[in-house]
């Protein structure tokens, strides 16, 4: 093992009295924008790492993870031909929407410009050419203000948003109110996915509250989970919509149907869609007691 007295530290508050530390061999750019505070490291163990207001957003090592697991379940649902990113910096997101043969258009709406630049600058193989592709609409706004003042229909919107956390440019965009906005967004069959924080064991209330705000507007909402080392704990998604069919055979054999058609994916195919969806007793207690986000 390489010794680590020569390097510097980024420490994570992950939750409570709990911390994390990763050993870093340089800063490549951090700053402060006009929404929040934002650094691209390199970790010894993880690579290049993006972090906003001293979170862990994401990492080189495995990235795809957190992103195949957002991106590919909501679209192996269906044909999507056109989706709507909210959030989404570097990239990644759009980057796996590209994937699906069936895409014609992808708009990502982020609010913070110097974060998607940085992103651009120092993790451009993270976004892999997706900025750059003819399919890709990039719009720098604040994706409620897009919501409320567009009329275009997706046939899928993800929410790769950093989570509704008091502080957070993101916090008034999972209320109930907006999710139903959300909704109204969607082409008729259409699906709404996002990532909904921490389910791990020790720290799932926000997890637990966000399926059930999404529960209080959508029909059919299919929470599912993946382990991203990064984060050090089970991270939660949702797929919502009129009827989402994500826990049957046939969903798993549509899944990887979808992951051979989209070719290089690292993480998602049939037996990790099986594994996603198959939640723990702790998680689907949690579902039955939580309280929406108002």
């Amino acid at each position: 093992m390489p010794k680590t007295e020569n390097f510097h530290w980024y420490v994570e508050r992950v939750y409570g009295g709990e911390f994390h530390g990763h050993s870093l061999t340089t800063t490549l750019v951090s700053g402060q924008s006009q929404f929040q505070t934002y650094a691209i490291v390199h970790s010894i163990v993880f690579g290049k790492m993006l972090v906003l207001d001293g979170d862990t957003q994401s990492a080189a090592l495995d990235e795809h993870i957190y992103h195949e697991a957002l991106a590919h379940p909501v679209c192996a649902a269906g044909t999507p031909r056109r989706a709507l990113v909210l959030g989404g910096g570097e990239g990644s997101t759009v980057r796996e929407l590209l994937r699906v043969p069936s895409m014609q258009k992808v708009t990502m709406v982020d609010i913070d410009d110097v974060v998607v630049d940085a992103c651009r600058t120092h993790m451009p193989e993270w976004s892999a050419g997706a900025f750059e592709d003819r399919r890709t609409e990039l719009i720098i706004g604040d994706a409620k203000a897009y919501i409320e003042s567009s009329a275009e229909k997706f046939d899928v919107i993800i929410g790769d948003l950093t989570e509704p956390l008091e502080d957070s440019p993101s916090y008034h965009l999972h209320t109930v109110a907006m999710y139903k906005k959300i909704r109204a967004r969607l082409t008729p069959g259409g699906y709404f996915a996002l990532q909904t924080s921490t389910a791990g064991p020790h720290n799932l209330a926000l997890h637990a509250r966000m399926t059930a705000t999404l529960r209080a507007v959508f029909a059919d909402v299919a929470p599912y989970t993946a382990y991203v080392p990064a984060f050090d704990t089970v991270w939660g998604f949702a797929i919502c919509g009129d009827r989402v069919d994500a826990r049957s055979d046939a969903a798993a054999v549509r899944a990887g149907a979808h992951a051979a058609a989209c070719g290089g994916l690292r993480f998602y195919d049939a037996e990790s869609h099986r594994a996603m969806f198959n939640l723990p007793r702790y998680l689907r207690d949690a579902y039955r007691s939580a309280i929406p986000l108002t």
